[in-house]
């Protein structure tokens, strides 16, 4: 029996706020959406080439580094601050973010990585699900913001609650790293969902700790990957753009 406007939802049933909220999550942060995640590895190709990413196990682990002491805990609070600026409108503080979170990336490809996506994500976004204040919000970043600002400005002007964007962005993040090691190991598909499954605390982890990190907290310690990132780009043979 179909629901009138009038009626209220059933029980267990998502209210209206929740169930768009969450629409729009799946939509923005799925595989389908085009921003080209599936063309970059963040430096996994190298670390597969160079022997230090072999299987699952050593997978799971240069994962859960990147994601609690790396790139994944970085752009986690960026998109936390990001979205509090937004919402609160706070044009000076989104500015600083979006300056700092495009300074702190570690190599050339990566930068190239993280704009590109954002630039996509932000054009596709206001062209498809454009909200009140988008528009503002995004010039007052002043230049196109990197992926993490750009998901938290975007949801913050959707009304979409920071803490279901922090665990979605970060499930997105560690799915296309799986995607990308999935074909350059390579595993099968069964292995691949082992590891995201091993990685749930770690995403859980990371998003708890970044809605609590100031910007000074942020830092990272995983120099390896970095290295990887700096040698994809003399790598001779690349499946990926990073």
């Amino acid at each position: 029996m179909l629901m009138t406007a009038n009626e209220p939802p059933a029980a267990g049933a998502l209210a209206d706020g929740e169930a768009a909220a969450l629409y729009r999550l799946m939509t923005w942060l799925s595989p389908a959406f085009p921003v080209g995640g599936f063309s970059y590895s963040s430096g996994l190709e190298w670390a597969v080439e160079a022997g230090d990413v072999t299987d699952t196990a050593t997978l799971a682990d240069w994962l859960d580094a990147m994601l609690g002491d790396g790139s994944g805990f970085c752009d986690a609070t960026f998109l936390v601050h990001a979205f509090r600026a937004a919402e609160a409108s706070d044009e000076a503080r989104l500015r600083d973010v979006v300056e700092l979170a495009a300074v702190f990336v570690p190599s050339r490809e990566r930068q190239l990585e993280t704009t590109t996506q954002g630039r996509a994500f932000t054009d596709i976004a206001r062209a498809a699900w454009d909200a009140r204040g988008l528009d503002a919000l995004v010039a007052a970043c002043g230049r196109p913001p990197v992926y993490p600002v750009a998901v938290g400005v975007v949801a913050a002007a959707h009304g979409v609650p920071l803490p279901a964007t922090l665990h979605a962005f970060l499930h997105a993040l560690v799915s296309n790293w799986i995607s990308a090691a999935s074909r350059l190991i390579p595993l099968g598909q069964t292995d691949s969902q082992r590891v995201l499954a091993a990685l749930e605390g770690a995403v859980v982890a990371t998003a708890n700790r970044a809605l609590h990190a100031t910007l000074d907290d942020l830092g990272s310690a995983t120099f390896r990957a970095d290295l990887a990132s700096l040698r994809h780009e003399t790598q001779y043979t690349r499946l990926f753009r990073s």
